[in-house]
């Protein structure tokens, strides 16, 4: 320990984000239409996905107000909102989650909207392909400590989430994410829209998604600590 401590060479700290805890796993028979209609979607509709438990910094509210813009503009969309509600680390949460469903009953968004409950890792898997967009509006702005952004990124989603507040090189805009404002519903519908009216970037951005993720592989972030130890332990 003293001679680690006294070694100047080796920086204290490495930075090595975490991956995905959710696998890409679509069954063989998966079929994106069929899947949709059972959640009740029309093929003209355009679904914005959310993923994780609702929480005050995740912008929930920038969500609802962005896709009622959206819909008032005359664009036909629908939100899924993927997983659990609340989680147990935060009591507050329950209380913040019956805030949302007024909120979602005085936009009247209860007949534009779908909640799947606690899914396992395929059934995410299955809902988050069936999304057109992905919105992760973050409050706090985008980071790759969110698991639900690591989990859109390894199933290649078109994501919309919001600048970071620290510098994060890797998320390109427009490449790997749409990025808007926090606390900008207004910001919001205009992405949904204007990725509405273009598959191919869409599509673009998806694949880009999908291969920035893989930098975050388990095996990856493994070897990257083993290295990081082995400089460590490299003099011993």
């Amino acid at each position: 320990y003293d001679r680690l401590t006294n070694e100047k060479s080796i920086p204290s700290l490495r930075h090595i984000p975490i991956g995905s805890n959710i696998k890409p796993e679509l069954a063989p028979d998966y079929n994106r239409t069929v899947w949709r209609t059972a959640l009740g979607f029309q093929p003209d509709e355009i679904v914005v996905g959310y993923f994780g438990f609702l929480n005050a910094s995740k912008g929930i509210e920038t969500l609802l107000q962005g896709a009622k813009i959206a819909r008032s503009n005359g664009l036909n969309i629908k939100l899924l909102m993927i997983g659990g509600r609340t989680g147990s680390s935060d009591p507050t949460n329950y209380v913040y989650a019956q805030e949302i469903d007024q909120m979602i009953e005085d936009l009247s968004l209860q007949e534009h909207l779908r909640w799947t409950g606690f899914v396992d890792g395929p059934e995410v898997s299955a809902h988050l392909a069936a999304c057109d967009l992905l919105a992760l509006p973050y409050r706090d702005g985008v980071s790759f400590r969110r698991g639900s952004l690591m989990a859109a990124l390894a199933h290649g989603c078109t994501i919309i989430t919001t600048h970071p507040e620290v510098d994060t090189p890797e998320l390109v805009g427009d490449q790997h994410v749409r990025l808007i404002a926090p606390d900008s519903p207004t910001n919001l519908a205009v992405a949904i829209e204007d990725l509405a009216d273009n598959p191919d970037l869409r599509h673009e951005m998806g694949e880009n998604a999908r291969k920035l993720a893989d930098q975050f592989a388990w095996e990856k972030i493994a070897a990257r600590t083993a290295e990081y130890f082995e400089e460590l332990c490299g003099g011993a």
